[in-house]
Parts: structure tokens; sequence; C-alpha cells
């Protein structure tokens, strides 16, 4: 059951005390009793459920299968590829031993004989497992392209976390793929942020910028990441979605090789790709509200709930007959429906609590609903209600919920448009980054001037737009040439 709403905290007092509170509130996930990792509660998971069908529907349409690789990586794997080991060797957590023993009293300790003679690593990401196991999967071109994707959790060492945003252990899919050019590589990567793009978009009503990543912002061992970035409603950057293009840099430090047509021995080139449960972080923070959870019809675990009101048990035996009627009509429409007939709880009680849940339509229904064959609509986007004939209402409804889902990501674009926000002037960027928003500056590509607007300004180079401002410019600090503008920005 949701906890009370009253004490929610708004926006506007305090956005990020508004975010933790509401995470908790609507029933989605709670800390754990392990430092930095949270309990993702069955609404929450519901949700993440939602998602991850929908992109697995979406990797396999492309030719992607799923598979499953060991939790536990050899520590000399990480250190095959130096880019790599530097990026996450201080992420990393380390398994020693092998066993437990009852101390002499009683207590439960490691046994030190039972030390590992390599320690494991609990995987921070998987490329190094998995193209050690490549190695033997690939020996001729024959062989590729291996388009693998992996369902999965892995665990990074996280200081100061935050629930779904970024947690010591953490749900995703990692997308692993070998080929054997560097084009169908590059391609790979490019078509993969597509469908991160197109899921943003699409299912989640939230608009995203697709770019590159600068090079101190790539991935550990990539040539280039592309990112696909989102605007909460404070203002901040959420990177959403990332895709590698690696080379052949993982090939080479596992000695992945194979005969190309020439029949000539060749190292195998590699992307890799995900997205994570932080996107459930970003779904609240782009829609929600002071009432609660907003969510696109798409994602939303229950998309109508029903409430009856009732005198008594006869008018409530009425009004149940009629709506199972509605009930089965949206589900044959593939609606997610639940009618709440529960008498533990008054109406105004489970009117707070699904909008606080986010559930997209409220339908309820009196003894004057009966008698009139109509029923009261409310939909959680923008609170409006208004009385509907029960005659066809499922295809009313079922308009409503695309009616609905594009508002919410009309709304969200609205927004994002709105602070998207050209600078020329270091001044200018300086006096303008407090209030949030994405700057689209001019950089001269160097780390120096990177890394200065980073220390003096908590900001980052976000990405360097595809479809940005292509017109040369001169950079906001340096005064040096720069090519295009790019998207400079805080972010979580």
């Amino acid at each position: 059951m949701a906890k009370e709403l009253k004490d929610l905290t708004k926006r506007s007092d305090n956005y990020s005390q508004w975010y933790n509170e509401l995470v908790v509130k609507a029933d989605l996930a709670e800390q754990s009793a392990v430092r930095g990792c949270m309990v993702i509660k069955p609404y929450g998971y519901a949700i993440w459920e939602k998602m991850q069908r929908q992109l697995d529907d979406m990797f396999k349409a492309t030719g992607h299968q799923n598979a499953y690789f060991p939790l536990l990586i050899p520590k000399s794997f990480l250190s095959r590829e130096a880019e790599h080991v530097k990026g996450f060797a201080k992420e990393c957590a380390v398994v020693t031993h092998y066993r437990l023993k009852t101390d002499k009293d009683g207590s439960v300790i490691v046994d030190p004989a039972a030390k590992l003679e390599e320690e494991l690593i609990i995987r921070p990401t998987s490329e190094t497992i998995i193209w050690n196991t490549y190695k033997n999967w690939i020996h001729s071109y024959r062989d590729l392209p291996i388009l693998i994707n992996q369902w999965a959790n892995v665990f990074r060492w996280e200081m100061r976390t935050r629930l779904f945003l970024r947690t010591a252990e953490f749900l995703w899919q990692e997308g692993h793929t070998a080929h054997a050019t560097s084009k169908e590589a590059e391609e790979e990567a490019t078509r993969m942020l597509n469908i991160y793009a197109e899921f943003a978009e699409k299912y989640m009503a939230m608009p995203v910028v697709k770019g590159v990543k600068s090079p101190t912002e790539r991935f550990a061992g990539a040539l280039n990441t592309y990112t696909i970035e989102a605007m909460m409603q404070d203002g901040k950057a959420l990177q959403s979605g990332t895709s590698h293009f690696l080379g052949q840099n993982f090939a080479k430090a596992f000695d992945v090789q194979f005969v190309n047509k020439e029949n000539k021995m060749e190292y195998v080139w590699a992307t890799s790709w995900g997205v994570s449960t932080r996107l459930i972080g970003a779904l609240i923070m782009a829609h929600s509200d002071d009432n609660g959870l907003v969510l696109p019809p798409r994602l939303a675990p229950i998309q109508v709930v029903i409430v009856p009101i009732y005198k008594n048990e006869e008018q409530l035996k009425l009004i149940d007959e009629k709506v199972s009627g509605i009930v089965e009509k949206l589900k044959v429409l593939g609606i997610s429906v639940k009618y709440d007939n529960s008498d533990n709880r008054r109406p105004g009680f489970k009117f707070a609590d699904y909008e606080l849940r986010g559930v997209p339509i409220r339908l309820v229904m009196g003894a004057r609903d009966l008698t009139n064959n109509t029923m009261e609509v409310m939909r959680r986007d923008t609170l409006e209600k208004e009385n509907v004939s029960c005659d066809n209402i499922e295809i009313y409804v079922q308009k409503l919920l695309d009616d609905i889902q594009n508002n919410i990501y009309q709304k969200a674009l609205k927004f994002r448009d709105a602070h998207m926000i050209p600078v020329d002037t270091y001044d200018e960027f300086k006096s303008k980054i407090n209030d949030g928003g994405f700057f689209l500056a001019h950089w001269d590509g160097t780390a120096e001037t990177e890394a200065k607007i980073k220390e003096e300004t908590k900001a980052t180079i976000r990405c360097i737009p595809f479809d940005g401002d292509k017109t040369p410019g001169k950079d906001m600090i340096t005064g040096k040439p720069s090519k295009q503008r790019v998207i400079i920005a805080r972010s979580y």
C-alpha cells in the first residue's frame, strides 16, 4: 500500500527531496540492509518489466539473442585492457575467499585457509568475460556477426547513492556484438543508439538528444561512445542510454581473430551498449508532479483503475455487474485495468493513492452514474474530469490513453526546447548555469577547457549532438576555433 501523500515535498521547494520521497511513497523502491543497494518493490519492478519486455522485443527484431555470462570475473581479465581496468578499478568489489567457518564463540568468520589463488571481481560490466568467451566461438568470417544481449545485474562501488539513479548494484541489459568490419560495428553502435532513442521517445514519452561523447567522457576502452541525453524537470541532464564502438581493443586484448574472406587473419570489431534501471529514475523526474507519479500509459503497470462509490452492498452488487462487462472489453483491447472494490479503504484515499502511483486513467461509478449509464473519467496527466457514456467507453479509453501518451511527450518536449540555451561567453554561461538547462556553446575540443568548465561550474559536456548547430564559431573560454556547438549541462 502506498504511503500517505500529504507530506510529499513540492518540486519547487526541494526537487531532490521530492524525488527521494516520491520513490518511497509510491512504493517503487527502498533502501536495503546493504549500503548503497536498493530493494525494488513490486510496483517499481512492474515498470522495469514493461521496459524490459519492450526493449527485448526491439533487440530481437534486429537479430539479437539473449545469453548469460558469469557474475564473477577473474582479476587478470580486467588487466588485459589497460583503459578498461583504469576506468573501473576504483569501483570494483573483490571476492578473495570461497568459504566461511564458525569460530569458537559460534560467530561466522572468513576461513583464512580458503583464500582464492586469483581474486574474482563482481562484474562492473562484462566486456572482459564475454570476449574471453568469444575467442572460443569465433574462427571464421562465417561465424560473424555475433549479436548477443544479456539481462543481468552489475556492481559498481558507489559512495554517494540515490535510488534508481545511482546505486552500487543495479539491473540492466548489456549488448555485446562482434563484427567482421569496422563499418559493420559502427553501424551496429548507431543502430542500437537509435533503438534507445525510439524507446525513450515512443514509450517513455521522454525527448532525447542523440550525440557522441567527448573523449574524456567515453566508456573505458571505447573508441567512441554514443549517447542519448534527456532533460529532467530541474534542468539537469540524465544520460539515458549509451552505445560504444570498441574498435578492436578487446579483440586484441583477448586474441580474438578470424579468417576473413581473403583467407587472412584479422582481429574482430566490437560494440557494447546498455540501459539500466536508472531509466525508472528518468521516468519519474521527467514527468511526475506534486501529486505523485505521472506515468506514460505504455509503461504504466495499471493503465486504468475503476473505483465504485456506493452506500450499501446492494448498490455495490449492481455496480459490480455493470463494471465487469467494461473490464472485459478493456482487457480485450489489451488495456491493463484494475477494479478496486475493496472495502478496506475509502474512495478518497483510493483516489489519492492511484494519483500517487501515476495510473493514467481513473474511472468512477456511483449510484447516479449507474442510473445514467455514465462514468466519471479523470486523466492523470492533467487531472481533468468529465462524465462519459458507458456505451463504447472502452474505445473512448483506448483513444484517451494514446492522447495522454502524446500529451506527456509534448509537455516534456516543450519544456526541453524552452531550456535549450545558446551561450557565446563564459560569463553568460556561468550566470545562467544555476537555473539549469542544456547550454549550447562552442568548445575548442581540448580536455583542458573541458576540465576547467567542470571544475568551476560542475557542468560537463553531455554530448556533441548529431543534429546540432554545425555553424563554426569560437570557444567561449579560449576563443579558439570550434566546429560546432556542444551541449553542456549539470547532470545526475
